[in-house]
C-alpha cells in the first residue's frame, strides 16, 4: 500500500527533525512510490506532526495507517 510508505515517509522526516514546512520537498525527494501518492503528503504531514516525539519514536504509524483505512 503506497499510502502506508508515504506515512512511513513523514515519520522518517520527523524523527530526522525536518521541519514541518519542508516535509513535502524532503519526502518527494526519497519517494519509492508513483507521483500520484504525493498528494497525500500534506493530509498525512499535521497527523504526524501533532503527535509527540514519544509516540512517533515508539509506533509503526504506517500500519495504524493501514488499519485505519482498511477499517473505512
Amino acid at each position: 500500500m503506497h499510502q502506508a510508505a508515504v506515512v512511513a515517509a513523514v515519520q522518517q522526516a520527523r524523527l530526522d527533525r525536518v521541519k514541518e514546512r519542508e516535509v513535502p520537498a524532503a519526502v518527494k525527494a526519497k519517494a519509492t512510490w508513483p507521483e500520484s501518492f504525493n498528494t497525500a503528503i500534506p493530509l498525512v504531514t499535521p497527523w504526524v506532526y501533532e503527535m509527540k516525539m514519544h509516540d512517533v519514536k515508539k509506533n509503526d504509524l504506517s500500519a495504524a495507517w493501514k488499519e485505519m483505512c482498511l477499517a473505512q
